[in-house]
């Protein structure tokens, strides 16, 4: 079994953000970070749990996550992101970011917890200053989809 604790973290809302992922199995512990120059809390929120997923080699491994994303655990648990993809991801935001958790999730069976966010759970405060401190490097990487979709809407 394999844990994943996961936090997204953005100064503005979109701003400078970053995602802080802790995966941990047995004797094993990873962690994982990255931060962009603008983006937003719930982009990095589900990154978070999409790059941590990422990291595991094989498939069909059992897996409890742990966020304190209401927008990530509800739309999963919820299944809403099942109707979101249906409808094509119409009025929705981070399609890209969706539909990269659903490919990336296909071959695990995935445990949901949510965590109430700044309340002590040591792995969840970790995760919040892995993504907290990845959002303040310098050279912060490009959240391309991001920032095109945002550049369009500001041309309309």
């Amino acid at each position: 079994m394999i844990e994943l604790f996961t936090d997204g973290a953005s100064s503005g809302n979109p701003g400078p953000g970053g995602y802080g992922a802790i995966l941990r199995a047995g004797q094993h512990y990873k962690e994982l970070s990255e931060g962009f120059r603008k983006t937003t809390n719930n982009r990095m929120e589900l990154l978070a749990v999409i790059k941590g997923l990422e990291a595991l080699k094989n498939p069909n491994q059992e897996v409890i996550l742990y966020s304190d994303s209401k927008y990530v655990i509800d739309a999963i648990e919820k299944r809403w992101v099942y109707g979101w993809r249906q409808k094509g991801f119409k009025d929705k935001k981070n399609k890209d970011l969706w539909l990269r958790y659903l490919e990336v999730s296909k071959p695990h069976k995935i445990k949901l917890v949510w965590v109430k966010g700044h309340a002590g759970h040591p792995e969840n405060e970790r995760c919040d200053q892995l993504a907290v401190a990845a959002a303040k490097q310098p050279n912060l990487k490009i959240d391309t989809v991001f920032e095109a979709e945002n550049a369009r809407v500001n041309l309309l």
